[in-house]
């Protein structure tokens, strides 16, 4: 059965506040495997150093139900 993920691309946190949503998508998909991999694409498109605007600090998967079941931030990447 698919479900719906949403993914939210965040910018940097400043003075304790958490970051601001830079871009936020809509997917579906039969399993969590498949929206953590596309939340893990989209999160290295938005680091890539030609891109305009502020990096990206962090990437979320929030479920149909509004609980986040994974989060990446830049301090993660090997």
């Amino acid at each position: 059965m698919r479900e719906t993920y949403h993914i939210e691309v965040l910018g940097p946190e400043e003075a304790g506040a958490p970051g601001d949503v830079q871009q936020r998508i809509s997917v579906r998909t039969s399993s969590q495997e498949g929206a953590e991999e596309r939340a893990r694409r989209l999160f290295a498109r938005a680091r890539v150093p030609q891109r305009s605007g502020t990096a990206a600090e962090a990437v979320r998967v929030i479920d149909g139900a509004g609980v986040e079941v994974f989060r990446m931030s830049r301090f993660d990447e090997g």
